[in-house]
């Protein structure tokens, strides 16, 4: 969905025929994800909420209200996948919405990425531990100061990745999509079509980095507490 969603943004290298087609895809992703994930809705009234799960729920369910409004408006505009439901809403509202909700979209979608790479991390450590164990205490410790002394260095390098995400936000004028202050976007048709997704990549992981250093602060939270 990360990838659908990267070329879906990227409007001036696909077209619109594709564009709508890619969109139906993503649509039914989408579909499919909240069914496999239906133990997430059966959890939700149940347990403790901290911090760290409140945020990640509330970042669900508006990437969820956002992606079925940017399909609705979507296909109330569609005259390539779904021509039969073109004008279920005024067009010059549908337009409006699909611009702004594609957009939150894109931002939540980034959010919610980064709010699982903690997850995903501890579990990685946790698999190298038990590696650590099997091959001998003293390597395993060799190995985790490797670990230590290494880290600094990609943690320097997303931090500058996402530094250039955010410069390319703005200069996008994004944030003008995202609170309605334009109706059309302003797309660059010249520029080369890999440019313009290796943008989009960058820019995304200027919102998982600030998920994932989000999701740090609420476990380390959790943790002291």
């Amino acid at each position: 969905m990360s990838v659908l969603l990267l070329v879906l943004m990227a409007y001036q290298v696909t077209g619109e025929a594709a564009h709508e087609w890619i969109g139906m895809c993503m649509t039914v992703l989408v579909i499919i994800h909240q069914i496999l994930n239906r133990k997430w809705y059966s959890a939700l009234f149940k347990g403790k909420y901290n911090p760290y799960r409140t945020l990640s729920t509330v970042i669900n369910v508006l990437l969820i209200l956002s992606f079925a409004l940017t399909a609705f408006s979507g296909m109330s505009m569609s005259g390539h996948a779904v021509p039969f439901l073109y004008g279920m809403a005024p067009i010059s509202f549908a337009r409006r919405i699909h611009l702004s909700m594609s957009h939150w979209s894109f931002v939540l979608m980034g959010l919610h990425l980064g709010m699982h790479i903690p997850a995903m991390m501890s579990g990685m450590k946790r698999t190298g531990k038990v590696q650590g164990k099997e091959q001998g205490k003293e390597q395993g410790k060799e190995q985790g100061n490797n670990q230590d002394k290494i880290s600094f260095i990609p943690a320097c390098f997303f931090t500058v990745l996402a530094g250039i995400g955010l410069w390319l936000f703005l200069r996008n004028g994004i944030p003008d999509y995202l609170f309605f202050r334009v109706p059309f976007a302003f797309l660059d048709y010249d520029k080369a079509g890999w440019l313009v997704l290796l943008e989009n990549l960058v820019m995304l992981s200027f919102w998982a980095f600030i998920g994932t250093q989000t999701a740090l602060i609420l476990r380390n939270m959790a943790k002291k507490a």
